[in-house]
C-alpha cells in the first residue's frame, strides 16, 4: 500500500498537511490509528492542513524510484528535487515540501504525486510520480496575414519544444487582445485550442490552433463634450491630433480609434483650456458609447473652471541676467490670459533642444547645473502672481570630451567637428551644433548619435562630454538609373566618401578600401541613348587639416550625341567630344554665421564638334573652349540627418562667368551678326560655319542659379518641403548673342544631371525628360515645388519615407518670353528608400496637368524610377 503525500499543485497545502499527519506515526502505526484519527478530527473540528510540521519524525531516506510519463531521467528528476538517499529528514517536514516546490518550479510538469511506499524501522521509502508538461508540436496561426505570423511567434515565444501551459495560453491570449486594440481593433477575439499528439513518441506532444479575429478597426461615429461652455466642441475637437471622427473630406488623418492617441488627445484637450486661461480645467469623465451601425462615439465630460490672468510675475535668485533681460525671454506680461502650456515652453521647451527659452538662456552661457521653477503665489481673484525661482549654480566646464562607436572614421575627422573643447565653457547650443555637424558628415546614423553627459560634478563644476556614434555604410556601389520619356540614364560607379588617399598605397589599409580621412572619391560611367560620360573626381573638406577649407577637383571625358527633337531619339553620327577639368575651394564663412559657404572654381571644357549642327550654330565640325570662373554663396542649417532633415533651410547661389573676351579681341561683332544674317539669307551654310566657329571659339557668357529648400515639421515627423529654383544664361555683347551651352532642360527625373559642358537637366516630374525645353535647351527657367514627406523607418541599415508633391516649371529662351506664372503642373506620390551600398533609391508616379510643347492634351501620368544616389 502506498501512502500518498502529495496529489495536485492545488491542493499544496492540503497535502502537505495530509502528509504531515501521514507520517506522524510509522506506517503501521498510522494504519491502526488511520480510522479513530478522522474521527477525533471530525468530532473536534481539526482540518488536515491545520496540523504542524513539529508533529513530523525523523527518517533515514532509503531508496527514491521515479515513475509517470516522463522523458527525464530518473537521476535527473531525484536530484533536481534535493532528496538524497540516506538523507535524514521529518515526514512530514519542510524538506517534502521544498522537494515539490522545485519540481513545480521547473515549469516542466503538469502534475506531481509524492508516495511513501515502505516504511521499515525509521527508513522510509518514497516514489516521485510526475508527468511532463507537453511541449508544443505545430503552430497554426488563422486570421493573419503570412508576413505577420513570425512576429506572433517571436513576441510570446510560441517556438516548436516550448512547454505549452495555461499560463503560456492565458498571456499569449491576452498579448494578442491588448495589441490589436491599441491599432484600433476593439472587437478582437482569440481562441486558443490544443490537440494531443499520439505517435510513437514518448513525449508529450501538442498542436495548437491560434485563431485571431480582430474585426474591422472601429471607427468613432462622433465625439461630443459635455460640460463645455466657453470652448466649442469643434475647438476642442481640433486639439485631438490622433482622434478624429468621420470625414470623408479628410484624407490625412484618420477617423479609427487608438487608445494610445486617445488617451494623448484627452491631455491635449485639457491643454487647450490652459492655453486660454483656464488652469483648473480637468477630463471629469470619458466613455465609449458602441453604436449599431459597428461604429462608436466618445462622451467626453469637462469641468472648465475659471478663467484666469497672469499678475506679478517676479524673478527671485538671478544674478547672472538682470529681471528685464528675462522679462524679455519670457514675453509674458501682466494681464495676459494665463496659458500655463506657453509659460512652461518659455522656460523649457522639451520638444526643441535649441529652442528659445530661459533654459537655454543660462544653459548657453555655461550654466548645465542651474533650474528654474515657475511657483504659483497667489491665486485671489483669478490673478495668479507667478515667482520664478533660479537656482543658477556654478558655471561648468567641460573636463574631458571623447568619442565612442567611431570604428573607421579617424578621431581627428570628428575632433574637428566638434564644437565643444577640455577647459571650454559648457555650452548647450554648442552640443546640439557638434551633434549636427556629426550628422551631417555622413558616416555615422545621424539618428543614433547621442550626446553623453557623464561625472557631472556641480561642487566642482565640471562635466565629461562623450558622443556615442555608429558607423554606417559611406561607401557606396552607384547603380543610378531612370526612365522617361526620353529613355533610360544609368549610372555606374564607386563612390568612397570616407577615404584615406594617404593610404592608398598602404596594403595593410586595404579593408577593402583605405577609409577613415573624411576625404571624398568617385569614379563614374554614365550613359544613355544620347551621351556617355567617364569621370573622376576627389574633394578633401579640411585641406591642410587647420580649417574647414574644402578643395575638389574633377577630370572628365563625355561623347554626347545630338537630340532630335521631332524623334526624340539620339542621332549618333553627329556628336560632340567633351574634355573638362575643374579646380574648386570651399570657405565656411563665420560673418554673418558659419552656416555661410563661400565657394569658387575654376574650369575648362574643349569641345570637339563632329557634324553637330543644330539652329544655335552651324558649325559641324570645329571646336570650342569654355575657360570659366564659378563663385557661389550657400547656407545649409538643415538638421542632423542629411537623409531626411526635419528643419533648417537650405539655399543656394552662384555666378558662373566667362572672360569678357568681345571686350578687347578686336573682333566687330555687329558687323559678324550683320555677315551671318546675309549668310543666313544667302543660304551659304560654309560662310555660316566659319562665322559661327570665329564667334565660339571661346565661350563668352554669364549664368546665375538660384534654388532654396525649407523644411518644417507639420506634426511630429511629418515634413513640409516647399523649394524654389531659378536659372539664368546671359551674354556680356548681345551682339555675339547667348551661347548654345550652358542651358536647362527642364522635365522628368532630372537624372542627366550632368554639367560637363554645363549643362543642367532639372527635374518637373509629370513629364518626360528634356521634354519641356527646346531641342537645344533654353536660357531661362523656374520652378516651385512642394512636398509634403512622412518616413517609414529611419533606421541605419534602410531609411524610407514617403512622399507628395505639388511641382510647376517653364523654360524660356529669352526674357521677351519669361512669364514665371505660365507653367507647367504636375502632382504625384512616391516613395524613397536609402541604403548605404547603394544609395538613394525610388519610384514616383506623377501627373502632367498640362500638354508638352506642340500638343494640346494633358500629358497625364510618368513612372519615374530613381537608382542611386544623385550628386
Amino acid at each position: 500500500m502506498k501512502l500518498l503525500l502529495n496529489i495536485k499543485k492545488e491542493n499544496d497545502d492540503l497535502g502537505k498537511q495530509v502528509n504531515n499527519l501521514a507520517n506522524i506515526l510509522s506506517l503501521t502505526t498510522f494504519l491502526k490509528h488511520f480510522t479513530l484519527l478522522l474521527l477525533l478530527m471530525g468530532s473536534m473540528g481539526i482540518k488536515a492542513q491545520d496540523l504542524p510540521y513539529s508533529n513530523g519524525k525523523k527518517y533515514i531516506l532509503g531508496d527514491i524510484t521515479v515513475s509517470g510519463n516522463t522523458s527525464f531521467s530518473e537521476q535527473t528528476i531525484i536530484a533536481y528535487s534535493g532528496l538524497s538517499k540516506g538523507k535524514e529528514l521529518a515526514i512530514p517536514g519542510e524538506e517534502i515540501g521544498d522537494a515539490i516546490k522545485k519540481l513545480w518550479n521547473s515549469k516542466l510538469f503538469s502534475d506531481i504525486e509524492v508516495y511513501i511506499t515502505a516504511i521499515e524501522g525509521n527508513v522510509a521509502y518514497l516514489e516521485i510520480k510526475l508527468s511532463d508538461l507537453p511541449q508544443l508540436n505545430e503552430l497554426k496561426v488563422n486570421g493573419v496575414k503570412k508576413g505577420k505570423k513570425e512576429g506572433i511567434i517571436k513576441d510570446n515565444k510560441l517556438n516548436k519544444g516550448v512547454k505549452v501551459t495555461e499560463n503560456l495560453m492565458t498571456t499569449t491570449k491576452n498579448f494578442l487582445i491588448k495589441k490589436y486594440k491599441k491599432e484600433g481593433y476593439l472587437n478582437t477575439k482569440v481562441h486558443i485550442n490544443t490537440i494531443e499528439v499520439k505517435d510513437s513518441v514518448q513525449t508529450a506532444r501538442v498542436n495548437m490552433v491560434l485563431n485571431i479575429d480582430k474585426g474591422e478597426k472601429v471607427k468613432i461615429k462622433d465625439i461630443v463634450f459635455t460640460g463645455n461652455d466657453v470652448l466649442s466642441d469643434k475647438y476642442l475637437r481640433k486639439s485631438m491630433k490622433g482622434t478624429k471622427k468621420i470625414n470623408r473630406l479628410r484624407i490625412l488623418k484618420r477617423s479609427k480609434f487608438i487608445d494610445s492617441a486617445y488617451q494623448a488627445d484627452l491631455s491635449k484637450v485639457v491643454d487647450k483650456y490652459k492655453e486660454n486661461g483656464y488652469r483648473d480645467a480637468r477630463i471629469v469623465s470619458d466613455s465609449i458609447i458602441y453604436n449599431d451601425d459597428k461604429t462608436i462615439s466618445l462622451q467626453i465630460d469637462v469641468n472648465e473652471g475659471s478663467q484666469y490672468t497672469f499678475g506679478d510675475i517676479k524673478f527671485i535668485g538671478n544674478t547672472v541676467y538682470s529681471n528685464e533681460q528675462l522679462t524679455r525671454m519670457l514675453r509674458i506680461r501682466k494681464g495676459d490670459t494665463y496659458n500655463g502650456v506657453l509659460l512652461q515652453k518659455r522656460i523649457a521647451d522639451n520638444s526643441k533642444p535649441d529652442a528659445d527659452d530661459i533654459t537655454n538662456l543660462y544653459q548657453n552661457y555655461g550654466y548645465l547645473f542651474s533650474s528654474i521653477n515657475p511657483v504659483e503665489v497667489s491665486a485671489a481673484n483669478n490673478v495668479i502672481d507667478m515667482e520664478i525661482r533660479i537656482s543658477e549654480g556654478k558655471p561648468a566646464y567641460f573636463n574631458s570630451v571623447s568619442v565612442v562607436g567611431n570604428d573607421k572614421t579617424n578621431d581627428h575627422v570628428i575632433y574637428r567637428e566638434i564644437r565643444t573643447r577640455p577647459g571650454q565653457l559648457y555650452s548647450k547650443a554648442n552640443v546640439v551644433r557638434t551633434v549636427r555637424e556629426l550628422g551631417q558628415l555622413g558616416f555615422f546614423d545621424a539618428q543614433e548619435i547621442s550626446p553623453n553627459f557623464n561625472n557631472p560634478n556641480p561642487n566642482e563644476g565640471t562635466i565629461d562630454m562623450e558622443y556615442s556614434v555608429k558607423e554606417t555604410g559611406s561607401s557606396q556601389i552607384e547603380l543610378q538609373g531612370g526612365y522617361g520619356g526620353g529613355g533610360f540614364i544609368g549610372t555606374l560607379g564607386l563612390s568612397f566618401n570616407n577615404f584615406s588617399i594617404k593610404n592608398i598605397l598602404n596594403k595593410d589599409a586595404y579593408k577593402p578600401i583605405p577609409m577613415g580621412d573624411g576625404q571624398k572619391l568617385a569614379l563614374r560611367l554614365q550613359a544613355s541613348r544620347f551621351y556617355q560620360t567617364y569621370s573622376f573626381s576627389f574633394s578633401e573638406p579640411w585641406l591642410g587639416g587647420k580649417r574647414p577649407v574644402q578643395f575638389s577637383t574633377s577630370i572628365s571625358q563625355t561623347k554626347q550625341f545630338l537630340y532630335d527633337y521631332r524623334t526624340r531619339n539620339a542621332d549618333k553620327s553627329k556628336s560632340f567630344n567633351i574634355t573638362g577639368i575643374t579646380f574648386g575651394l570651399a570657405k565656411r564663412l563665420q560673418v554673418p554665421d558659419d552656416f555661410f559657404v563661400l565657394s569658387q572654381a575654376i574650369s575648362f571644357q574643349r569641345y570637339d564638334l563632329n557634324n553637330y549642327n543644330t539652329g544655335l550654330f552651324t558649325f559641324g565640325n570645329g571646336y570650342a573652349n569654355n575657360l570659366s570662373y564659378t563663385i557661389g554663396l550657400s547656407r545649409d542649417n538643415t538638421s542632423v540627418d542629411p537623409i531626411y532633415p526635419t528643419g533648417g533651410s537650405k539655399f543656394g547661389v552662384t555666378a558662373k562667368l566667362s572672360i569678357p573676351y568681345s571686350l578687347f579681341d578686336g573682333v566687330d561683332y555687329a558687323q559678324l551678326k550683320e555677315d551671318r544674317a546675309k549668310a543666313n539669307t544667302d543660304r551659304n551654310s560654309a560662310e555660316l560655319a566659319r562665322i559661327d566657329q570665329e564667334r565660339y571659339k571661346w565661350l563668352e557668357f554669364y549664368k546665375i542659379n538660384f534654388k532654396g529648400d525649407w523644411y518644417t515639421q507639420v506634426f511630429k515627423d511629418l515634413v513640409l518641403r516647399p523649394s524654389v529654383e531659378f536659372g539664368f544664361l546671359g551674354a556680356y555683347n548681345n551682339d555675339r548673342g547667348v551661347i548654345p551651352f550652358e542651358r536647362f532642360f527642364l522635365g522628368g527625373d532630372g537624372l542627366g544631371t550632368y554639367s560637363l559642358d554645363g549643362r543642367e537637366t532639372i527635374a518637373l516630374r509629370g513629364y518626360p525628360n528634356q521634354s519641356l525645353s527646346d531641342q537645344d535647351g533654353g536660357a531661362i527657367y523656374n520652378k516651385f515645388s512642394l512636398e509634403l514627406r512622412y518616413p517609414i523607418t529611419l533606421k541605419a541599415s534602410a531609411k524610407i519615407y514617403g512622399l507628395t508633391f505639388l511641382e510647376g516649371g517653364a523654360s524660356y529662351n529669352s526674357f521677351r518670353d519669361y512669364n514665371p506664372f505660365d507653367i507647367k503642373r504636375s502632382a504625384g506620390l512616391g516613395i524613397r528608400i536609402f541604403m548605404p551600398a547603394f544609395g538613394l533609391l525610388g519610384i514616383d508616379f506623377g501627373y502632367g496637368f498640362d500638354s508638352l510643347p506642340g500638343e494640346t492634351k494633358k500629358n497625364g501620368w510618368e513612372t519615374h524610377f530613381i537608382i542611386g544616389q544623385q550628386f
